[in-house]
């Protein structure tokens, strides 16, 4: 009996013509296995609307970090299965996953249907997959959300921008046990090991140890940023001397001043005081067979 699979597509993800991207489903979805159906979002948060009330054993999400993210809160806790077509700017979910951002490979997952229980994280209630961010990337992720240009490019042209703008926060972080309390840029949680586009922000993080990492990146002059950026994309960001590193199952930070958060690129205004947790393998996703012993 062939199983159903829902496409829940973001048409306005990253800068891929989501016309070509159903047409390369269409052409290399399994038929023999899936009917198939496709639906579009409208507006923000109608990803989850859709998700929840899907009666396919595989719902897909086709877009960036954020329709992820979606798609995720309307399958975390069931028997439902998410797959990922990766066509956003970071894609810092499925790059963990070791999915490809080539539309045929990504479908061929699917069809071989090897499926992983991933870990989920909160922060004061609400899921997050990848990262959630104070500081620095928090403000970088507001502004990008405002733009009409999507790409790494503009993403590193308005992180130039905030760090014009010498952007120290106080922070107090208690994880594991420690606690923490200094200025940084920014501070990341990570429950994956990226941002995305490979910046791996958290090389250690894994995706099915009940744990959550903490990244906290003192200040630094200008003049080290091609280092730090170097180590980032070679995974050895956690070595760098202006990086602490912590970990544990829950984690609180606090900070001095209301401002901008992010959950998995998302952003928003924030308060003064976060608890973050994790939910052990409480998604079931679709990854690459050789992936399952690794993420």
């Amino acid at each position: 009996m062939k199983k159903k699979v829902s496409f829940i597509v973001n048409p306005i993800s990253g800068d891929k013509d989501k016309s070509k991207v159903l047409s390369a489903i269409g052409r290399h979805l399994d038929t023999d296995l899936y009917n198939a159906e496709v639906l579009m979002t409208e507006e923000g948060g109608h990803a989850e609307r859709l998700a929840r009330q899907s009666t396919a054993d595989i719902v897909v999400a086709v877009g960036g970090d954020g329709t992820v993210n979606e798609v995720a809160r309307g399958l975390i806790g069931t028997d439902k299965v998410m797959g990922i077509i990766p066509c956003g700017s970071g894609d810092g979910l499925a790059l963990h996953l070791g999915l490809s951002r080539d539309i045929a490979s990504a479908v061929k997952v699917i069809n071989k249907g090897a499926v992983a229980k991933i870990d989920v994280a909160q922060i004061n209630g609400r899921y997050f997959l990848c990262t959630a961010g104070f500081g620095l990337d928090a403000k970088v992720s507001q502004d990008f959300a405002k733009s009409s240009r999507r790409g790494l490019a503009r993403y590193i042209h308005y992180a130039w921008n905030e760090w014009k703008n010498n952007p120290v926060e106080h922070f107090t972080v208690t994880a594991g046990g420690e606690t923490w309390s200094g200025d940084a840029i920014f501070v990341t949680v990570a429950n994956a090991n990226q941002w995305g586009n490979q910046a791996r922000i958290a090389p250690m993080a894994s995706l099915t140890d009940g744990m959550l990492d903490v990244v906290v990146v003192r200040p630094f002059r200008t003049i080290v940023i091609p280092s730090l950026v170097r180590r980032l994309m070679t995974g050895y960001a956690h070595t760098s001397s202006y990086v602490l590193n912590f970990r544990g199952p829950s984690i609180h930070i606090s900070r001095q001043k209301p401002g901008a958060v992010h959950f998995d690129g998302d952003p928003s205004e924030g308060g003064t005081e976060f608890d973050l947790s994790v939910i052990p393998q409480a998604l079931n996703v679709l990854v690459p067979s050789s992936m399952i012993k690794k993420i």
